[in-house]
């Protein structure tokens, strides 16, 4: 059971805290993990990019003494909003969520693809953590706490409405506190424009109807996910435009918050491969170094997290490798790591789940609005109940109650072992592969016994049913799944009745990437519509390994 020695360190701030305060929440425990198939970390004061080969879109972080916290969308899965923490800004653990569930929570108790939280900003403010976020169906969303890993306050509607998306807040040196957010042209009817709003006193409220500060139409369109700073005099926006894929950093600067404000492109792809990069989060070390986190879109594997380096000129940020000196950069690959005054143990967000704590790990998420007899986790395993296929759903696309985690790098093994105790006829249990489309290897109950199962279903988004192949019969209960992803993201799956001897499944599956997101990696148990579900599937252990 224990192939994975789990130990934990305890770090303490011990440095000042950011301008905006003077006292230091206490740092919660960080995770040894260290992956088998991505560490950005080389070990020789250097890093490569991205830090993060994760599914991370959107990041945003702080750094709250000698700490830095990131956040990032979560669109639908749940928990939500997930909290990563990091000393030097290229190792990272996964340390919470600051959304167990999320509201309103009859709309996303069933799967609600490509909807919920959308790009969050985190700001640590009067001994608080302050997390926006905007639902771009209902509006903008606070939520806080006194720690980082909670208890975090319910979520509040700082505005109602539809489209306002990519809210960041600014607290003024003369008390004022604004809000600057963009529009998703597919709820509000407009795009490519940002807004900047009062707060009330509690931040909590915008309060006035706000002033368009920007128009990317003719040089940014699809100007979005803005970040807004105070240095110098100057107010700095960051925000990324021309689309995920082949878009570029745009910074804006003024000495008035509402503008006319001066526009400079700091950072496109350049004769670097990697596209699009942008939307993220200006930090700055202790010792005064800056640097810039984003992401990059890779399909499948979603939007990876990078981070550059960074220096000014001219009053102007510069970010990347500005090797003709013209002020804008493009991506690095390699660069020396952040300087820190402490060395600390290489780690990365955690994969594998040998499930011999209390719960799952903080990697897994479901597709919705859990229940919490979904799962459990008892004597080493994860327990999954047999929980009925909804009435609504067309395939697997439409269920909940999928237990899945992010793609860790473009080559990867995931492998699981299945202890499989269905009750009814139809109950099933597996690996999955999921986004758009998708493809699982399972154990089901059919009348004549146990049988193993492959199927796949190439348009899953559009409502189409899987194609189901049975490859066994007369299986025994116990099981090992395994799903092998290669470049491209070309996923063959395989199983073995002993764990040494796998026979692979000849109907290899090309991994789509979801609604806005990277293909994920999870395990299920199923029952029939309009069955009890009294079935379940012990799962002794979940492990990503090299191929």
């Amino acid at each position: 059971m224990n192939r994975l020695i789990k130990t934990a360190l305890l770090f303490f701030l011990t440095a000042t805290v950011t301008a905006q305060d003077t006292r230091k929440p206490v740092a919660p425990v960080y995770s040894s993990y260290v992956s088998k198939v991505w560490v950005a970390d080389n070990g020789d004061g250097t890093y490569k990019n991205p830090i993060i080969h994760a599914d991370y879109s959107d990041p945003d972080a702080i750094r709250v003494g000698d700490t830095y916290y990131m956040i990032a969308s979560s669109f639908d899965a749940v928990p939500g909003l997930p909290i990563l923490q990091s000393k030097d800004l290229v190792n990272w653990t996964i340390i919470g969520h600051a959304l167990l569930r999320q509201p309103p929570f009859s709309h996303f108790d069933s799967t609600q693809h490509g909807n919920g939280v959308w790009a969050p900003a985190i700001r640590y403010h009067n001994n608080e953590f302050y997390i926006y976020y905007p639902d771009p169906d209902y509006g903008i969303y606070l939520t806080k706490a006194k720690t980082i890993t909670g208890p975090w306050t319910a979520p509040v509607l700082v505005e109602a409405g539809k489209g306002l998306i990519d809210p960041c807040p600014l607290w003024d040196d003369n008390g004022k506190a604004y809000l600057i957010h963009a529009y998703a042209g597919s709820r509000a009817g407009i795009k490519s424009v940002l807004v900047i709003k009062r707060l009330n006193a509690a931040s909590d409220k915008t309060i006035d109807k706000g002033i368009q500060v920007y128009d990317g139409h003719e040089n940014d369109p699809t100007i979005e996910g803005p970040k807004i700073y105070k240095q110098k005099g100057y107010y700095y926006i960051f925000a990324p435009a021309g689309g995920v894929k082949q878009g570029w950093q745009v910074v804006l600067r003024s000495k008035n918050i509402y503008g006319t404000y001066e526009r400079k492109v700091v950072m496109n792809q350049g004769t670097t491969n990697i596209n699009g990069p942008h939307q993220g989060a200006w930090v700055q070390t202790p010792s005064g170094e800056d640097w810039f986190i984003h992401f990059q879109d890779k399909g499948a594997y979603g939007r990876v997290v990078l981070l550059e380096p960074m220096h000014w000129k001219d009053g102007w940020p510069v970010i990347g490798n500005d090797k003709d000196n013209i002020g804008k950069g493009e991506p690095v690959l390699t660069y020396k790591k952040p300087t820190i005054l402490k060395q600390y143990p290489v780690c990365t967000p955690q994969e594998s789940d040998e499930f011999n704590d209390s719960t799952f790990g903080l990697q897994w998420q479901w597709q919705a609005n859990p229940k919490q007899k979904w799962a459990s986790v008892k004597d080493g395993a994860l327990k999954l109940l047999a929980v009925p296929v909804p009435d609504s759903a067309k395939n697997y696309w439409d269920i909940p109650a999928i237990l899945m985690q992010k793609f860790p790098a473009e080559e990867f093994t995931a492998t699981t072992k299945l202890s499989f105790s269905p009750d009814s006829t139809g109950e099933k249990a597996g690996l999955i592969i999921m986004g758009s489309g998708y493809a699982y290897i399972f154990l089901a109950k059919k009348q004549e016994g146990l049988a193993l199962g492959y199927t796949i279903c190439m348009q899953a988004e559009k409502g189409a049913p899987g194609s189901e192949v049975i490859l066994e019969k007369n299986m025994s209960s116990t099981v090992y799944l395994k799903v092998t992803v290669t470049k491209n993201a070309l996923c063959t799956f395989s199983y073995s009745e002993d764990g040494d001897n796998y026979k692979p499944i000849t109907m290899p599956f090309t991994a789509q990437p979801g609604k806005w997101i990277g293909a994920k990696v999870g395990l299920f148990c199923t029952a029939p519509i309009g069955t009890n579900g009294n079935g379940y599937a012990d799962f002794d252990w979940f492990r990503i390994d090299k191929n």
